[in-house]
C-alpha cells in the first residue's frame, strides 16, 4: 500500500513498514514534539525532532545503530567523539546541514538559536519502539530508549 501524508499537523503517526511519501519539509516544521516515529521499518527508521531554544537532543551514543540528521531550519552545535569526554569534532550547523553519525560515536546536538531547532533523524537500523512519541525530552529521557 502506498500512502501520501497530507495532514501532518493533526494525524502525525507512525506509517512504517508501509511504502509512504511524505513532504519532509512540512512534515519537520509541522512537528512540534521533542521526538516522533514517523516511519519505522525493519532496517531502518524516520524520526522527526523539535530541540527548544537552548535546549538539546543529550550527548548520548548508539553502539549498534548508525544515524544521519538533516536540519530543515534553525541553528545549532554538533559535538561528537569516541568517548565522552573527548568529544573532538565540534561544529556548527544550520538549515540544511547534515550530519552522520558511526555507530559507537558520542553524540549531542545543541540549540544555539533563538527559536525551536527542527530536524529529522534516520536511524539503521531502528532505534526506537515503532509509534515512539515523546513530547519532550524529559519524556524521552524517562522512557529509556
Amino acid at each position: 500500500m502506498h500512502q501520501k501524508n497530507n495532514c501532518m499537523k493533526s494525524c502525525i503517526t507512525d506509517y512504517g513498514p508501509e511504502s509512504f511519501t511524505v513532504d519532509m519539509e512540512q512534515a519537520v516544521c509541522h512537528n512540534e514534539n521533542f521526538r516522533t516515529a514517523l516511519w519505522t521499518g525493519c532496517h531502518l527508521q524516520l524520526t522527526l525532532m523539535c530541540i527548544p531554544a537552548g535546549g538539546e537532543i543529550g550527548l548520548e551514543l548508539h553502539p549498534d545503530t548508525d544515524q544521519f540528521l538533516r536540519l530543515e531550519s534553525g541553528e545549532a552545535l554538533v559535538t561528537m567523539g569516541t568517548c565522552k569526554e573527548n568529544l573532538s569534532f565540534r561544529k556548527c550547523i544550520s538549515a540544511g546541514d547534515a550530519v552522520f553519525v558511526p555507530a559507537c560515536t558520542w553524540h549531542n546536538i545543541i540549540n544555539t538559536g533563538g527559536c525551536p531547532l527542527k530536524l529529522y533523524s534516520v536511524y539503521a537500523p531502528p532505534k526506537h519502539p515503532r509509534g515512539t512519541i515523546h513530547p519532550t525530552k524529559a519524556a524521552a529521557d524517562a522512557s529509556g530508549d
